[in-house]
């Protein structure tokens, strides 16, 4: 059975068929739309392009921003604000003339690679998405965690961890509150770090490039960014202690990361030791669209018969 996995970013949104092996068979992006009846039609769009590529119908699994409330059926919390308050998985569904599964994106990364990826074979392995924002997803035994609440793995909505008095009450989020982990560990963190203490406009790759070149400001940006993430993550230890943690987004091509958070870990973690392995996801891009499409399984993926209704 053929599975279709799309990925609903903030500037495109992809479309992948795979095989039951995790093979690629067809891949179409377009941009995201600003609107949400557009979204609609280009999703159904690009799932009918990859089809007519492949030849034969597959299941939807779709990763975006947010999540879907398990109480009211509609979205929440996603960035692209228009899917807030919407029945998006159900339209979708409407349009696609097909039933689909929906998971947040960083659920989608922590799934796929847990299935084939840098975290295959791990008994809990943890994703993290630093990128524009930050994002987490929790797999245990193979298989997502949502929860009750459908909120599991969401620790970028969580505080900074030990805060220096220069860090609380921290920066406004856009969720309302004040010192989320978005604002310090996303790439977006470490550009607003860097233009409050040396200078503005200066994006995180180019921050990393600078802090490479030993640029004193940089070179400090990036070692608080260290120490801030090393921090939340060891949090994430404490509470589930997981054996792998695969770094998506941006921030993860930062070799760096991985040779100096272990021992920032190591040094807050409530342990005698502490041995998991941090490792890039080895989808990279990829993995938010591998992910989504094993939303279903291969085997028990079903598809409609007729052509999707107009959006």
């Amino acid at each position: 059975m053929i599975q279709i996995g799309i990925d609903f970013g903030g500037t495109k949104i992809e479309a992948a068929a795979l095989d039951a092996s995790g093979a690629f068979l067809a891949r179409q992006r377009s941009p995201t739309p600003d609107s949400y009846d557009a979204a609609i039609r280009a999703v159904r769009d690009l799932v009918a392009g990859v089809e007519q590529a492949v030849q034969a119908p597959g299941s939807v699994g779709v990763g975006c921003p947010g999540s879907i409330s398990p109480s009211t059926g509609v979205m929440r919390n996603a960035n692209s604000v228009y899917l807030n308050g919407r029945r998006f998985g159900e339209d979708l569904g409407a349009a696609l003339g097909r039933e689909i599964r929906l998971a947040n994106d960083a659920n989608c990364l922590a799934l796929s690679e847990a299935a084939d990826g840098a975290a295959a074979g791990a008994a809990v392995a943890f994703a993290v998405v630093a990128g524009t924002g930050c994002g987490g997803g929790l797999v245990v035994g193979g298989a997502l965690v949502e929860g009750h609440n459908g909120i599991a793995g969401e620790w970028g909505h969580t505080p900074l961890p030990w805060p220096a008095p220069d860090e609380s009450p921290g920066p406004r989020c856009w969720c309302g509150q004040h010192g989320c982990l978005e604002t310090w560990v996303s790439g977006t963190g470490l550009q607003r770090d860097y233009a409050e203490q040396v200078a503005p406009g200066v994006v995180a790759e180019e921050v990393v490039t600078r802090f490479r070149a030993g640029e004193p400001g940089a070179v400090a940006a990036f070692d608080r960014y260290v120490d801030r993430l090393g921090r939340a993550i060891a949090v994430v230890c404490n509470m589930v202690d997981p054996d792998v943690i695969v770094l998506g987004g941006g921030m993860s091509n930062v070799a760096e990361l991985y040779e100096r958070l272990p021992q920032v870990i190591e040094r807050r973690v409530f342990s005698d030791r502490w041995s998991a392995r941090i490792a890039p996801a080895k989808w990279g891009d990829s993995s938010g669209v591998r992910g989504a499409a094993r939303l279903w399984p291969s085997q028990a993926a079903p598809v409609s018969s007729t052509s999707p209704e107009g959006a």
